[in-house]
């Protein structure tokens, strides 16, 4: 019975997580696009989102990176068998891959809290797919319990990155026809 209830709090922690590393670059490209705005307009929007980027992430996202870490490290110590299966070592690899992300963004957040604009926002709204990408091998990696035919896996992750590419380019020509949305 513990085992349910840590579960349940390790996904809690694994949503909240997610949440705040895919909302993080959204709140960078908007950064990104309030520089390029005139005075005293980016200087205004800049600081709010300066606060807005803090809050999400010391508050929302570090919090929750730490708890699910600390929750799947004691379901796996509930169920030290996992550590034998080989889809647990491809989910972790995973994890692994989702860490550098997140140290990554933690790169860019401090970054940007010093104005030091390094990124466009096109380049933001791609790393911003990275999680998107991360999160789908990870779900079907925990749900099939199989570290499945490689063949199929690699072939469905390109094609979901050519999915989210093609949806990028397609907001991109939306947003040019249409300035204000």
């Amino acid at each position: 019975m513990l085992y349910n209830y840590i579960k349940s709090l390790h996904l809690i922690f694994v949503v909240t997580w997610f949440a705040g590393l895919f909302y993080i670059p959204r709140l960078f490209i908007y950064h990104i696009e309030a520089w390029q705005k005139p005075s005293p307009d980016k200087e205004i929007l800049s600081e709010q989102l300066k606060l807005m980027t803090k809050r999400l992430w010391y508050i929302i996202t570090w919090p929750s990176a730490v708890l699910c870490t600390l929750f799947a490290i004691w379901l796996l110590i509930l169920m030290p068998g996992w550590l034998q299966q080989p889809w647990m070592h491809v989910k972790l690899a995973f994890v692994v891959l989702l860490f550098v992300y997140h140290f990554k963004c933690h790169q860019i957040f401090k970054q940007m809290q010093r104005d030091d604009i390094r990124y466009t926002s096109k380049f933001m709204r791609i790393w911003n797919e990275v999680a998107t990408i991360i999160l789908f091998a990870v779900v079907f990696l925990v749900i099939l319990k199989s570290a499945f035919n490689w063949i199929y896996g690699i072939v469905g992750m390109f094609v979901l990155a050519i999915l989210l590419m093609l949806g990028i380019k397609m907001y991109k020509r939306y947003r040019e026809k249409h300035p204000d949305a």
